[in-house]
């Protein structure tokens, strides 16, 4: 009994210790960090923050409603108390994304994006690549096309034979099958190679590739205290958390079908150089691993322009939230479809698809009101100023025109316009990209609805929006923006033109049903069913054309 209980006393010790220090930095935190004279809500738990409403409501609707609440910059606390900064100010935020050097992920959701991902070829790998790298061109999207609408055309086909067997009823489960129609494009557009998730009968075999990323990247409404301890004390890390044994197996299956596809795509590049050598004519492999490899070759790839996890994850969840967007406004649909008719095809190339104006404005819109990753983080390395452009009142009623080195009158209220707070080394911030892009005081006061037409005229203080695509945040801007925009935008459009011009989309289910949740990408869950995991299903009817 004794020995059992030492067990006992050796594990719980360092976690009792490592809930002390927090509370002891949550109460230094409360009595010294700069950005506590910011408004913001109440902090509703010492442990929580303000991190459980959060969780219950919708992606950024809760930030919204603060910034509608109490200004353009605020804070609010994290876990364990911790202040937060977030402004949707975009001077700020064109701030923090410029000096990457200064303001990085936090080390705590890099440890649990790693857990997740690994350091795999499907993320990263040594395929880290600088922003202009040749893989992500125009030109080789322009080649890619093909690709994009061989697939659309095979999932249509696909979903055209569901609609039609005995109790379906034209219900469709959109997100799982468009999940897998963009893990075959990457596939054969990412590394010359065929996944097969479409091709696979469900009822009889699943793709284990489709499996995990499912696994992976199921969001859910629960929120667990063991993995925020785990990413915040390294010392900790052994806790065990309920979703582990299932994360590790797909990560994995990740893992291994990466090792796989990078061993060959090296050994079919070596062959190739041989080749080259002697003089032999072979075939250039296009595929964008093989050029992301040649890239990272280069000695000049500096170390900071790394892809980021999030820009390989959100592919078929833009199409989704498209498809949803459309069920709610028939007549967008209806006017959608109507232009892509016109076109006399059924396989455009990139300059076709780019060229229909109507379907651009559609994937405008759907990406600026529901970008698939809602927000990111990143954490102060040094002490810094944020320059702002609105000024900000604080709660002592002293106006700030920037966040930068404090008084010594930190809690005392004085009347100096000029006075200002300092960002200090440690310091969280969350950069709000579906807030950003729904802001009325930028988009005007039918912000948060999906309206195509506004593209036709975009108001001019959009002009000072950071992002890197489109007058919108969705993604990212400076250094670390998305490299793979375009990829995404062309793949998008394929879809869109193949799947509108085939069927009309209804929602099946209440439009109050649908919720939005993420882990890492923003996914919907339905509120009536949540332990179903994500979903979007749809009533789909066939096009009559002549």
């Amino acid at each position: 009994m004794g020995g059992y209980l030492q067990i006992l006393v050796t594990l719980l010790a360092p976690l009792g210790a490592y809930l002390g220090y927090q509370i002891l930095l949550a109460v230094y935190d409360l009595w010294t960090s700069p950005i506590n004279v910011l408004p913001g809500p109440p902090n509703p738990s010492l442990v929580w923050g303000n991190m459980i409403e959060i969780r219950d409501a919708e992606n950024a609707v809760k930030h919204e409603e603060w910034v509608d609440k109490y200004g353009s910059t605020i804070r609010y606390k994290g876990f364990f108390g911790r202040s937060r900064l977030y402004t949707i100010d975009v001077k700020a935020v064109n701030h923090i994304l410029m000096n990457n050097n200064i303001y990085q992920k936090p080390e705590s959701v890099r440890y649990n994006l790693g857990r997740i991902l690994g350091n795999g070829v499907l993320v990263v790998e040594e395929d880290k690549h600088k922003q202009q790298n040749p893989a992500f061109g125009a030109a080789q999207i322009r080649e890619l096309t093909e690709i994009f609408i061989d697939k659309s055309t095979e999932l249509r086909d696909i979903w055209a034979a569901e609609i039609n067997k005995d109790g379906v009823n034209g219900r469709i489960e959109v997100l799982s099958w468009l999940s897998k129609m963009t893990l075959d494009v990457i596939g054969i557009a990412g590394f010359n190679y065929m996944f097969g998730a479409l091709s696979i009968d469900p009822t009889k075999k699943k793709n284990e590739l489709n499996e995990a990323f499912s696994t992976i990247f199921r969001s859910g409404t629960r929120m667990s205290l063991i993995p925020v301890i785990r990413g915040l004390v390294p010392a900790l890390r052994f806790l065990p958390a309920e979703t582990d044994a299932e994360t590790k197996v797909a990560s994995k299956t990740m893992a291994r079908i990466g090792d796989e596809l990078l061993r060959d795509s090296k050994i079919a590049l070596l062959a190739e150089d041989r080749n080259m050598k002697v003089g032999k004519t072979s075939f250039q492999r296009k595929d964008l691993l093989s050029l992301l490899l040649k890239a990272n070759m280069s000695k000049d790839l500096p170390a900071n322009q790394r892809m980021s996890e999030e820009d390989v994850l959100a592919h078929s969840t833009a199409t989704t939230w498209a498809l949803y967007h459309l069920t709610q406004c028939p007549e967008v649909q209806r006017k959608l479809r109507n232009e892509l008719l016109t076109v006399w095809t059924d396989n455009p190339t990139m300059e076709e698809l780019n060229a229909l104006q109507y379907l651009d404005m559609v994937v405008r819109e759907s990406l600026r009101v529901t970008p698939p990753v809602p927000s990111t983080m990143r954490v102060a390395k040094q002490d810094d100023i944020i320059p702002l452009s609105k000024p900000v009142k604080d709660r002592h009623g002293n106006m700030l025109d920037s966040i930068r080195s404090p008084p010594i009158v930190l809690f005392l209220s004085i009347s100096n316009t000029d006075l200002t707070y300092r960002i200090t080394k440690g310091q969280t911030l969350l950069i709000p990209i579906a807030a950003l892009n729904r802001t009325k005081s930028i988009w005007g006061d039918d912000a948060s609805q999906f309206i195509p037409e506004r593209w036709e005229n975009i108001p001019e203080a959009v002009g000072g929006i950071p992002g890197v695509w489109g007058n919108m945040m969705t993604f990212l801007g400076g250094p670390r923006a998305c490299i793979g925009y375009r990829f995404s935008l062309v793949e998008m459009k394929a879809l869109l033109f193949t799947l509108i011009r085939s069927f009309e989309f209804e929602l099946a289910v209440d439009p109050s049903d649908i919720m939005k949740k993420s882990t890492i990408v923003q996914r919907p869950l339905l509120r009536s069913d949540p332990k179903a995991g994500n979903q979007m299903p749809l009533i789909l009817k066939p096009v009559g054309r002549s």
